[in-house]
């Protein structure tokens, strides 16, 4: 499949970006946004049947990732930076379609959220995986909240000093890294406790690797990640705080734009920080008037994507035929 995928590095907003492309060249374009720790690949199942399906399928590397460039400064990550990023390379790649279909999940959604938000205009229609909007709560910074709620062996709270985490990395080995975030689905916050495995098991717990996620799909990743290194993914949460901050002229603004969500109900992001709540109570479809759908898939984990890649085509091409 990898092979009919056309793959292009475009300098844009100061960088070199690494971008897979398939499809008619004047479809309609969907963007398919990526996550951590993940790749353009991570869409390789949504690429193959989208294009088929008449639609034009751009997935880049974000900044910091794969073959795209990684900036050196921490603060070079913020939401403003990949939305400049996505904003730039769309110019290329669609310099004649005013507005895209956008697809997101892990962080690439929070980064759609946020290309909605800051350009609408440019947003057709948006189907969001995993990760829920999070309006800014002006009272309070993130990384305050998430030391208060769970502590510091909390992933994100884990992730904050840079060098720390990559060394800790470094000892447990990318593969073992990544095959243990790829597999990981307690429906429950993630710990990593120093010196420790996910959530506190032995570091040498072998991992046994699902249907839907092949040794040759972790070599991929490993390939990338050995070349790259965590750091630029890192990066993104390093910038929550200053996210926060930056974002203060965006507080109380809605996502305008229609939107379909999905989630699966073992995803950890489903099973922390109030968002099953936030749904059930009527936050989302508040902070996000044209929400159309909310989907929860039973017994899924947080790589909906890649573990359920025949649905989740099936409900971005349901939804975005709307359109």
């Amino acid at each position: 499949m990898a092979s009919s995928v056309e793959h292009r590095t475009i300098n844009v907003n100061g960088i070199n970006i690494h971008v897979a492309i398939k499809g008619p060249e004047n479809a309609p374009v969907i963007l398919f946004i990526h996550g951590f720790p993940q790749l353009w690949y991570s869409w390789r199942h949504q690429i193959e049947a989208l294009s088929s399906l008449g639609y034009r399928a751009v997935a880049p590397d974000l900044r910091g990732y794969g073959d795209t460039d990684a900036p050196a400064e921490v603060t070079s990550y913020t939401v403003l930076h990949v939305v400049g990023d996505l904003i730039g390379l769309l110019d290329v790649v669609a310099p004649n379609q005013e507005s895209v279909f956008v697809v997101g999940h892990d962080w690439g959604a929070l980064m759609a959220w946020h290309l909605a938000l800051f350009r609408p205009d440019r947003v057709k229609a948006l189907v969001n995986l995993s990760v829920l909007f999070n309006p800014r709560n002006p009272s309070r910074k993130v990384i305050a909240t998430l030391k208060a709620v769970y502590g510091d062996d909390y992933y994100i709270n884990r992730f904050q000093e840079p060098g720390e985490i990559e060394a800790d990395f470094a000892e447990i080995g990318t593969e073992k890294v990544l095959q243990e975030f790829l597999t990981y689905r307690t429906p429950a916050p993630l710990f990593l406790p120093k010196g420790q495995g996910f959530n506190g098991k032995p570091l040498d717990t072998p991992v046994v690797l699902p249907s839907w996620l092949s040794e040759e799909d972790v070599k991929y990743y490993t390939s990338k990640f050995e070349q790259k290194g965590f750091t630029g993914g890192l990066n993104y949460y390093r910038n929550l705080d200053r996210n926060w901050e930056l974002t203060a002229p965006w507080t109380g603004a809605q996502i305008k734009v229609p939107v379909k969500f999905i989630v699966g109900d073992q995803d950890l992001t489903y099973n922390s920080l109030g968002a099953k709540d936030y749904i059930a109570k009527g936050g989302l479809k508040r902070d996000v008037p044209f929400l159309q759908d909310i989907v929860v898939m039973e017994g899924v984990g947080h790589f909906i994507n890649e573990e359920k890649p025949e649905e989740i085509s099936k409900h971005i091409y349901d939804f975005f035929q709307k359109f």
